[in-house]
């Protein structure tokens, strides 16, 4: 209703989020005497969920750049120095035990794939789903057994660590402790959402001693993999039409990467950082989050830019140390892998950047050395405006689609529209009315 109706106007979209009714929406919008009406009920529903989403956002007052950097994540990096990590540079880990990660599975999202709802284990109880899910439960750990057993997987994983300061929403990392040699720099975004008093506008960078403070600080950065192999196995069930197996050894897969990517956590915080030498939690707490530091990940709400992994990966050489690579869009193969940031500092914790402001962005582009518009379409789900290129190309579809009509018969959409858009059909979603409706709830 947001994102996607105003953006495809040659005919109707709608969101089935119940496969019970797939088949009811689908019989309306191929009656040829039923379409239109259902399409129209449709997209007069989604003008009014975009509407109310717009008043939301106008109710959330956000902040300028500045101000938002004015009220950054403080934190005294003199008084408790970082830690120096074990060592500088890239490790690597071939065939790792598969028998050690199954010990850290997280199972409550396991079951979310499958579209069962409750957090694991209670959900093995619940009195609607509990018998579903001890029955799936149980093929798991039976086809868990049998990947640790006869090694379907190979797991990898590829960390390193630098010295690193901040310069302000950056990160610099450096070559080694002269720190006079940048090799590469993480880009961070900040929080723009006007906060009360005694809450901060984070950035991920803020978790980084500044050049200025004269601490030296460090960063670390890991890919892992359990995925390696696995694509052969669910072909081999795909084959044989057994889908529900293939299905099954994708999603063990992806959850043993997880669990890697957890394992290797402990163990940078107790060994290879070892800032946290005396840590004694168990795969609960580490589920929980109960330990110091992040290990945030590119495109995800810390860091929604999909485009740092490429600097993650060039760091870490994941292709060779981890075989894990990049496609175009950023997404990785083998899917089942996991990649990120180690931050050390106490003080450090997860949030979401949330919705940002074009200043935000072009001062983003101009540090990544990008356009704008190129910024824009990596960052489209987190922007806080309709950008001017989407703005025109929804003006143009939709004058191309509607007939041209006099101003005398023209139908205001939305009540009162503007004369210039008075043309377009009652509910539109265009970009155009998108703004307007937003204008209007500003005003009021």
């Amino acid at each position: 209703a947001v994102k996607i109706d105003p953006n495809y106007r040659n005919g109707p979209v709608v969101h089935v989020n119940d496969a019970s009714r797939a088949v009811g929406v689908a019989s309306s919008l191929m009656s040829a005497e039923r379409r239109q009406a259902y399409a129209a009920e449709v997209r007069a529903e989604y003008a009014k969920i975009s509407a109310a989403h717009f008043r939301a956002q106008a109710d959330k007052k956000r902040l300028r750049l500045a101000d938002a950097r004015a009220n950054a994540v403080k934190i005294d990096f003199a008084k408790t120095p970082p830690k120096r990590p074990a060592f500088l540079g890239v490790r690597s880990f071939d065939a790792y035990d598969l028998a050690e990660l199954a010990e850290y599975i997280d199972w409550t999202p396991f079951f979310q794939t499958w579209e069962l709802t409750g957090r694991f284990p209670a959900i093995l109880d619940d009195p609607k789903v509990g018998e579903a899910a001890r029955s799936l439960y149980a093929d798991a750990r039976k086809m868990l057994d049998r990947i640790v057993k006869e090694k379907w997987f190979t797991a990898r994983a590829a960390i390193g660590f630098w010295p690193a300061n901040a310069d302000g929403d950056d990160i610099a990392v450096y070559a080694d402790e002269a720190r006079g040699r940048k090799i590469a720099t993480f880009h961070t975004l900040r929080q723009q959402l006007e906060k009360r008093e005694g809450r901060f506008n984070a950035a991920l960078s803020d978790f980084i001693a500044p050049r200025a403070s004269g601490v030296p600080d460090y960063i670390g950065a890991f890919v892992v993999t359990a995925g390696i192999g696995e694509d052969i196995i669910a072909d081999r069930f795909k084959n044989a039409n057994d889908d529900y197996s293939s299905i099954l050894c994708k999603a063990l897969a992806d959850r043993l990467a997880e669990a890697f990517a957890e394992r290797m956590h402990a163990r940078v915080r107790r060994e290879f950082w070892g800032y946290a030498p005396d840590e004694t939690l168990s795969p609960e707490d580490l589920i929980l989050e109960k330990y110091a530091g992040i290990r945030p990940a590119p495109g995800y709400p810390a860091q929604p830019d999909h485009t740092e992994k490429k600097t993650l990966f060039a760091l870490l050489d994941a292709e060779k140390t981890a075989g894990v690579k990049l496609t175009e869009s950023f997404a990785m193969w083998p899917g089942s892998s996991v990649s990120g940031l180690y931050f050390a500092s106490p003080e450090s914790f997860y949030f979401g950047v949330g919705k940002i402001e074009r200043d935000q962005v072009e001062d983003y582009a101009a540090r990544k050395s990008m356009t704008p518009a190129e910024v824009e379409r990596w960052l489209a789900p987190i922007l806080n405006y309709i950008p001017a290129q989407d703005r025109q190309a929804q003006d143009r579809a939709v004058k191309e689609a509607m007939p041209a009509q006099s101003p005398a018969r023209a139908t205001p959409a939305n009540d009162a529209a503007p004369e210039e858009i008075g043309s377009h059909p009652p509910g539109c979603t265009c970009a155009v009315h998108l703004a307007w409706r937003k204008k209007k709830v500003g005003a009021g």
